[in-house]
């Protein structure tokens, strides 16, 4: 092209020598903002108000163009096609956030209260992310652990304890030691029960907080020293001389491994705690409300891998003691019946299946009675059913069946949880399968229970989207200043509880919180 008069094109280059609007720091070799950054918007805003790009948004090679008679001379070039700039995102935002940003921000349509309110959001996301981190382990370090453990037997581990550590329904746990990068770690090696195997489904289940994951599996004879309670021919007071003499050989079986070693079965937990139900009933019934609450968000996790739990019993579930156990001034640790332990599927059968890997003595009694398979609907009764177990209430799965002519047991009222348990019971064993509620309402109920909003909220004010929303906002702040106080005093260190509470603040909502009060209350 040719080149333009000699008088323009002296305007043009003193046009471009002299500073940028808002800018002192353009001529010192600065990086680029990044596209999408909140300083990236604060330089490209301009551009919605038609007032013209900064010099660097134009390549040098671009071809120039003229200066017109409305440009003065310090006014940047415009582009021909403006595009329009990205909002910033709060995600970013943090406390050493420059004030320049924070004004780019302050003059959003939002205000102070929408970015307070925005931050406060991502604020407990990036909390609950780090502490489920802390529960589950990262996730770069569970696959390299299954990588170094695939091909592997009982050669490669060794066997902490003979005697299992925890027995479930269909499975013994046993406490295996294995060195990985020049450190002992502990895993669970479960063998599972005959007739008792889902080793296909659980290999790919994903990873979450309330399902067994899977890290290695291999197929071989197990160890001598191995006990296993109930199988005869395996004597727990150690073998004869005939045996010495003449071994039997030993079943060769396929054994599980995960990182999660369990101490008892939500079974034992029940039969144990008869005394702190009778002693402390408020506690006792806060963690019944925090384990039933694990059950029905691990349920909810299976049912979107469509894949649903194979004997949910109390046999079944697993209970696992947390890594950041709540500690006193003196750093010692709270009780193992008051300590809240972290619960886990360990049943599963794909959902088109017509047979469950394994059941209960008292399912298998009431199968063959009714001649009849599972209801559809066997998930909200049996959760319905560990309501009354929990709670120390006999139920059976033929009273909550034949319920229709006959009321359910009474649950007797010690705690300010009492009377919400029994509602949600209610709910969850209704005579019609279409009115009870469903695992992701129940789930929605235990939290209301457990963290609010209570009925005294609508006391003094009548219920509306407006009072719930101004509820949640509230409870934000008051729960990252909870976390901020005790972090600064090092009275408490994270745990499974405050996940759940990140997790419910994070997600809920003010319409959320009207149906379940509405349903609940």
């Amino acid at each position: 092209d040719p080149l333009p008069p000699p008088l323009p094109k002296k305007q043009l280059q003193r046009a471009e020598s002299l500073p940028e609007p808002g800018s002192s720091h353009g001529c010192h070799g600065d990086r680029e903002p990044r596209a999408g950054s909140v300083l990236y918007s604060l330089l490209a805003a301009p551009l919605r108000h038609g007032e013209g790009a900064p010099r660097r948004d134009r390549p040098s090679w671009a071809p120039r163009k003229p200066l017109t008679k409305s440009q003065s001379l310090g006014e940047p070039l415009a582009r021909s096609s403006p595009q329009k700039a990205p909002s910033p995102s709060l995600k970013e935002v943090t406390f050493g956030t420059a004030d320049g940003e924070l004004g780019q921000l302050l003059e959003s349509p939002a205000g102070v209260c929408g970015v307070v309110l925005g931050c406060q959001e991502a604020s407990l996301a990036r909390l609950s992310a780090r502490m489920q981190e802390e529960l589950v382990g990262p996730e770069e370090r569970q696959q390299l652990l299954e990588a170094e453990l695939a091909g592997k037997g009982w050669a490669a581990l060794g066997v902490l304890d003979p005697q299992p550590c925890c027995q479930s329904g269909d499975a013994w746990y046993f406490r295996v030691g294995f060195t990985f990068e020049h450190s002992q770690l502990q895993f669970a090696a479960k063998v599972p029960k005959p007739c008792c195997s889902s080793l296909g489904v659980q290999s790919s289940l994903g990873t979450h907080c309330s399902i067994q994951r899977l890290l290695g599996r291999f197929t071989d004879r197990l160890p001598r020293e191995l006990v296993l309670p109930g199988i005869p021919g395996k004597q727990t007071q150690g073998p004869s001389r005939e045996e010495l003499a003449c071994p039997a050989p030993q079943p060769v079986l396929q054994v599980l491994l995960f990182a999660e070693v369990p101490q008892q079965t939500l079974a034992d937990f029940v039969k144990g705690s008869h005394a702190l139900h009778r002693t402390s009933p408020g506690h006792y019934e806060r963690l019944g409300c925090l384990l039933l609450l694990q059950l029905c968000m691990g349920l909810e996790h299976l049912r979107g891998q469509n894949v649903a739990q194979g004997d949910l019993c109390p046999e079944n579930l697993l209970l696992v003691q947390c890594p950041c156990p709540l500690r006193s001034q003196q750093g010692q640790k709270e009780p193992l019946g008051l300590s809240l332990p972290r619960l886990l599927i360990s049943s599963f059968f794909k959902v088109q299946e017509k047979q469950r890997p394994c059941s209960s003595s008292q399912e298998q009694d009431w199968s063959q009675g009714l001649a009849a398979p599972l209801p559809p609907a066997a998930a909200e009764l049996n959760v319905g059913r560990l309501i009354y177990q929990i709670l120390h209430v006999d139920v059976s799965l033929e009273n909550i069946l034949g319920f229709r002519s006959k009321k359910l047991p009474e649950i007797p009222s010690l705690s300010i949880y009492s009377a919400g348990l029994k509602r949600l019971a209610t709910l969850l064993l209704h005579r019609d399968p279409h009115e009870r509620v469903s695992i992701e309402q129940a789930r929605g109920i235990l939290q209301v229970l457990l963290w609010g909003p209570r009925q005294e909220l609508f006391a003094r004010s009548r219920k509306s989207l407006e009072l719930l929303r101004s509820w949640l906002e509230v409870k934000r702040a008051l729960l990252l200043l909870k976390f901020a106080e005790n972090s600064a005093g090092a009275r408490v260190s994270p745990g499974l509880e405050e996940w759940l509470c990140c997790q419910y603040f994070q997600r809920v909502t003010e319409h959320t919180l009207y149906q379940v009060t509405q349903v609940l209350y």
